[in-house]
């Protein structure tokens, strides 16, 4: 059989297995088997055991359980409330310094918990109620949350880009820099829009905050500070050449556990063993769907399928850029329906054949693709933020969150784009800390 045409069946099949409610680990293991003994025969399966298991046997792994495990300790403190207050007080003169600490507060939780459910969850908590209180409105406050949660997949340190290191083997250190600028691009144009929606409302009193003391704006920072100085020195450690990310990883995730015992009392074991048990919950389903994903990209390049639509994408007249839009559009579609590990796992070993062909860097590309799994999450149908949303303020309908987040899907829509005529918005702080890619 023709490999393009094997190829369409094997995405058909796929997404026929995944929508039957299926597990996506166990989604691509079925449809990884059931290709391998009608093409390869049985004896191809003797090959599945080592593959998935050979996938994981990569100490750069170690780095997610870690940093889920940081995220996991804050995200069970009152970290994010405290960081909301931090920036409310300290931000307090400047206009709409409400929305503002909202997002700042969403940008700076992403970059200690690495989790987009966690943020919206930990800074609507504090942030939803409160922008409400106030007047703002409910699309305003709730979009806002929602967007800024996004956040969690782009600003390092994030598992997302540790994934597509580890699926593209690229520098997971070059993806955590790259995801530096294009996230505060993100930030700047959230805030952009959000003042503007808040303005157009006719209320001028809501660009004005409270006032707050001297002593009040110093006596939350110690309870802030020092994750902060956790997330500083995870970085400085990475790229200082004191130590590998799972390294650093594993260090950050150990100091993050204590500061939460000894700043917030987090000492029940009841407590820590939920940190652990979520964490390593977590942990496994993205390791399971690595390993599946292993296996999946061995079907394809054994049926020569990956290679096969590589040649043929090389063969065709058009514009790399048309060709660009194309692999957006298909990443968007597919981030509306699965979670971003398995998007990437899933896409990587066919996408990045292609844009390497085409004349793209993978390292610019690791963050279009993490922008286009951003609005995944706040899109429906599975839009996971969304519902987050809804959970802490259900008496805001699910489709005032979903009309409030459209804007801030257009925003990151204008980021891809920058970021396409500006590439260097993402790859010039890899280039400058770590020199140029061979």
């Amino acid at each position: 059989m023709d490999p393009l045409l094997l190829g369409a069946l094997v995405a058909f099949f796929t997404i026929f297995v995944l929508f039957s409610g299926v597990s996506v680990a166990l989604g691509l293991l079925i449809v990884s088997a059931g290709f391998l003994i009608i093409f390869d025969g049985m004896r191809s399966l003797e090959l599945m055991p080592e593959i998935l298991f050979g996938k994981l046997d990569n100490f750069a792994l170690l780095a997610i359980p870690m940093f889920i495990i940081m995220g996991a300790s804050i995200s069970s403190t009152r970290a994010g409330a405290d960081l909301y207050e931090a920036l409310e007080r300290w931000l307090t003169k400047v206009p709409g310094g409400l929305v503002i600490s909202n997002l700042g507060a969403c940008a700076l939780f992403s970059a200690m918990s690495g989790s987009s459910p966690a943020t919206c969850a930990a800074i609507g908590k504090m942030g939803i109620p409160e922008m409400r209180k106030r007047g703002y409105p409910d699309s305003v406050a709730a979009g806002s949350i929602a967007a800024g949660g996004t956040l969690g997949i782009l600003i390092p340190p994030s598992v997302t880009m540790i994934v597509y290191g580890i699926a593209t083997e690229s520098s997971i250190g070059r993806l955590f820099l790259a995801g530096v600028f294009p996230g505060l691009l993100l930030v700047g144009l959230f805030m952009v829009w959000s003042l503007y929606s808040t303005a157009r409302s006719g209320n001028p009193a809501l660009l004005t905050s409270r006032s707050y003391t001297w002593r009040q704006k110093f006596e939350i920072l110690p309870r802030v500070l020092p994750f902060l100085a956790i997330i500083v020195g995870v970085l400085y450690a990475m790229y200082g050449g004191v130590a590998t990310p799972s390294e650093t990883a594993a260090v950050g995730a150990l100091l993050t556990l204590i500061i939460a015992v000894v700043i917030y009392k987090l000492y029940n074991p009841r407590d820590l063993w939920v940190v652990l048990r979520d964490s390593t919950r977590e942990s496994v389903m993205i390791l399971f769907i690595i390993a599946a994903a292993g296996v999946f990209s061995y079907m394809l390049s054994s049926l020569y399928i990956t290679q096969s639509i590589a040649e043929w994408i090389g063969t065709l007249d058009v514009n790399r850029w048309v060709l660009m839009g194309a692999i957006n559009l298909f990443l968007l579609i597919a981030g509306f329906f699965l979670p971003p590990v398995a998007v990437i796992l899933m896409a990587a070993p066919i996408l990045l054949p292609i844009i390497t062909t085409a004349g793209f860097d993978p390292i610019w590309f690791a963050v279009i693709l993490t922008i286009n799994m951003e609005i995944g999450l706040i899109s429906p149908p599975v839009g996971l933020n969304l519902y987050v949303i809804n959970g802490i303020a259900p008496d805001i309908p699910l489709k005032t969150i979903l009309l409030g987040s459209l804007p801030y899907v257009g925003c990151m829509v204008l980021a891809i784009i920058l970021i396409s005529f500006f590439p260097g918005i993402a790859t010039w702080l890899p280039e400058v800390v770590m020199g140029a890619a061979v």
